[in-house]
């Protein structure tokens, strides 16, 4: 079974009649098969952001991240309580498939550098230089956050770097708010530390040439 759409691919739920999210939860919980494609094509686009917004657009695992991500919002649907919107829950639910995937491979370096393959700059000299300079400050960073304590590290970044909330962030790496709180709180107090301590990192990273 594919659960993702393929690229180019129309949407299986073409001409069928839409249903709103309470009723397509409703479905999907009583395993009705005829309402799995509009289920997938309704949450799709939120997994696909949240995957870009973790890994970048062009890390080699998207697609199976995506499978994946998807295979779990089926298998957990029952769990869905309605205490935050269907999309929300969805883009929980992808981030913790793809923290415990990140976890695994041990490669937080690739999270700065392939997302930065996007950002859209020309191949002048100047810009070639900023880019160079970004991309230096950016793997300075991560090898920065991975000599911190791990799970201090993920709070910071899940949180601080790409915006998530404490709540989504406790949901995402499996514990208590309370937990993540505490994480996030020293993870953040010894980033500045560590970058406090690297003087040529901390001119580079608040100067404003670097990053236009």
């Amino acid at each position: 079974m594919r659960l993702v759409p393929r690229e180019g691919q129309a949407a299986a739920s073409f001409g069928a009649p839409k249903l709103d999210d309470q009723a397509l939860v409703a479905a999907a919980r009583s395993g009705d098969p005829g309402v799995a494609a509009l289920f997938c094509d309704r949450l799709w686009p939120q997994v696909d952001r949240s995957i870009r917004r973790l890994v970048g657009a062009h890390d080699v695992d998207r697609d199976d991240l995506a499978q994946l991500a998807m295979i779990e919002i089926v298998n957990t649907i029952a769990r869905y309580r309605g205490d935050c919107s269907l999309d929300s829950w969805a883009q929980t639910i992808t981030g913790h498939v793809v923290y415990k995937h990140l976890r695994r491979r041990r490669l937080e370096r690739r999270l700065f550098c392939d997302l930065l393959a996007d950002d859209g700059l020309n191949g002048s000299p100047v810009h070639e230089e900023r880019r160079s300079a970004s991309r230096e400050a950016l793997a300075r960073v991560a090898q920065l956050l991975d000599g911190m304590n791990e799970r201090r590290a993920w709070a910071y970044v899940l949180h601080d770097l790409l915006g998530y909330d404490l709540r989504e962030v406790a949901q995402i790496t499996g514990a208590t708010p309370a937990a993540t709180q505490s994480r996030l709180v020293r993870g953040r107090r010894e980033v500045h530390e560590r970058i406090e301590n690297d003087p040529e990192l901390a001119q580079a990273l608040t100067d404003p040439e670097v990053w236009r």
